[in-house]
This record gives C-alpha cells, sequence and structure tokens, in this order.
C-alpha cells in the first residue's frame, strides 16, 4: 500500500455544521414553512451556483425576479447568511490537529461561496491550521468534478496515491477515487480515527 502523506478535508458537515435551517427556522417561526421554502424556493442546487463562484447579490436578485412574493426570505439568505452556521462538527478538527502533530500535510478542498468563506476562515482557528485550501468559489469549479481535484493536486504538487480525501457527499467521495487518490465518507470524528487506521494511519 502506498504510504498517505495528505489528509485533505471537505469543510460543511465535517470540520463545521453548516445548515440554512439554523435561518429560516427563527425567520419562519416554523420548522415545516422553513423546510418547504428551502425544498422549493432556495434549493441547493441554488445555493451551489454561488458555490461555484456566482456572486450573491446576482443569484439572490436572479431569485427574487423568480419569486417576488419571497423577495424579503431569499434577500436574508446573504444579509444574514452568518446565521446558518452552526459550531464546529465535534471531535474533526481534535482528529485534524492530531494528524498534524503527527507529520501529515493537510488540505482543504470545499465547495463554498468566495464571498462567506472568509467569515468561516476567521471564524474557526481550525482554518489556520492548513497546508493549503482550494475554495470553489474562487476557482469557479465545483465537486463532484473532477478539475477542482486536479486544481488541488496541481497546485500543491501533490500525488493522488499519497492523498486521503475525507467528505460526507458520497459523489465528492466517489469523484477523488476517479482522479486516484483515497477517499472515505465521512459520518463522525469517531468512525473517521477506525477509518484512518484502515490506511495504517495511528494517531
Amino acid at each position: 500500500m502506498t504510504q498517505i502523506k495528505n489528509i485533505v478535508f471537505d469543510f460543511g458537515g465535517v470540520l463545521v455544521d453548516w445548515n440554512p435551517r439554523y435561518l429560516y427556522d427563527k425567520y419562519f417561526g416554523d420548522k415545516e414553512q422553513s423546510q418547504w421554502f428551502l425544498d422549493n424556493i432556495c434549493l441547493y442546487s441554488w445555493n451551489l451556483q454561488m458555490d461555484g463562484g456566482k456572486p450573491f447579490a446576482e443569484g439572490v436578485k436572479e431569485l427574487q425576479a423568480k419569486h417576488p412574493e419571497w423577495t424579503e426570505a431569499i434577500g436574508i439568505y446573504h444579509t444574514r447568511w452568518i446565521e446558518m452556521m452552526g459550531g464546529e462538527v465535534a471531535g474533526t478538527a481534535d482528529v485534524l490537529r492530531s494528524l498534524k502533530q503527527a507529520g501529515y500535510k493537510i488540505y482543504g478542498l470545499t465547495n463554498w461561496s468566495a464571498e462567506t468563506f472568509p467569515m468561516i476562515r476567521d471564524t474557526y482557528p481550525v482554518f489556520q491550521e492548513f497546508d493549503g485550501i482550494v475554495v470553489s468559489g474562487e476557482e469557479h469549479l465545483l465537486k463532484p468534478y473532477a478539475p477542482i481535484y486536479h486544481c488541488l493536486l496541481e497546485r500543491y504538487g501533490l500525488q493522488g496515491e499519497e492523498s486521503l480525501f475525507i467528505d460526507d457527499n458520497a459523489d465528492n467521495v466517489a469523484a477523488a477515487r476517479e482522479v486516484g487518490m483515497h477517499s472515505v465518507r465521512f459520518t463522525d470524528a469517531e468512525n473517521l480515527v477506525q477509518q484512518l487506521r484502515e490506511f495504517g494511519i495511528e494517531i
């Protein structure tokens, strides 16, 4: 087995807790209406446009024009975005720091808007631990498509077979394998430690 030298982390759902429900449950005061709104108006596929590099102002304006009756609710997706953030995902930052102390290089590969990523980068201390980060919104590339994985590998001079990718999204995990990286699907920090051991990584 090729020795793993680089550990690559996804962010949302792995290191930090992002969920639009945190904002919209408060805004509507009704969890069912909040879920309906996110399922029918501010869809995850729409959010991905901003993750891919579309300016928030442009994406919001387009959606407001399509659903004028929801103008205010759509607008706060941008102006109150930070209220969608929870805390760190329990235990993952500790695993990351242990890996770094053990000598592994730590990288990030995330689907995230270039406008909102600085808000979390400067809020959560764990982001200071990374040796390099590729943000989809800055590159105008998205997981699970191969170019963003190649961007990470080429920018930091990494070999796929020496790199292990961690993500909570099954499609993103499969895509990493397609470009020659090892990868595991994240569920929680305790299970991650077990998955790392299967690759001979003891922390």
